[in-house]
């Protein structure tokens, strides 16, 4: 499964984003915005919606978890320094998404037992699209994760994520992780639609 992930520095606007992305095949977007207000996001959402309707894919914020609730989006993603799950869950109900991210076993272990949908598991590399980066793990980490969640019977699903490219994915779908999440790897793209109809090609179900 391939989760696009919003991108400000991009010269496109996240609308724009969002249609190239859907147009290439993309299913599964989260909109990152932290640096806009509520009433900023909200008019996107407002926006890209009825599109992502459309096309039948799924849609989260990132962080805010009020703002989802309101929007009625399907779920969040939630950073470490974020909203509590266990909170966002009873905020937002037992039907939304919400991923997590994890950095170390220690961070999946903390959240094993709570009620999350997916980990997003990383960075990979070195990235400019999140300021305060947790230390790399590059395939080495990512497999080392994947690896200790499998020994230790943690059956949540992974989706790795932080400076992705197009010949990065093979090798890390290989450790065993669900998924990946891209952001400038399409966003910076010439062709955006291109690009990710080129991510959606190596994925093990087409999406």
């Amino acid at each position: 499964m391939l989760q696009y992930i919003t991108n400000t520095d991009c010269d496109r606007s996240v609308v724009e984003q969002v249609k190239c992305v859907l147009e290439g095949g993309c299913r599964w977007i989260q909109v990152r915005m932290k640096d806009a207000s509520d009433e900023e996001i909200t008019k996107v959402v407002e926006e890209i919606m009825p599109l992502c309707l459309e096309k039948e894919s799924f849609l989260l914020l990132d962080d805010r978890v009020e703002l989802a609730k309101k929007v009625n989006v399907g779920g969040v993603h939630l950073g470490k320094e974020d909203m509590a799950p266990s909170r966002a869950r009873v905020i937002l109900g037992p039907a939304a998404v919400i991923g997590v991210t994890a950095n170390t076993i220690d961070d999946i272990e903390a959240v094993r037992s709570l009620d999350i949908d997916y980990i997003g598991i990383g960075p990979f590399r070195e990235t400019s699209t999140k300021k305060n980066l947790a230390p790399v793990l590059n395939i080495d980490g990512i497999r080392h994760l994947c690896e200790e969640m499998h020994k230790r019977e943690i059956d949540i699903p992974t989706v790795a994520i932080g400076g992705i490219r197009l010949e990065d994915v093979k090798t890390i779908l290989d450790t065993g992780c669900n998924g990946i999440a891209v952001s400038g790897a399409i966003a910076f793209a010439e062709d955006m639609v291109e690009a990710t109809r080129r991510f959606i090609d190596l994925m093990p179900t087409g999406e």
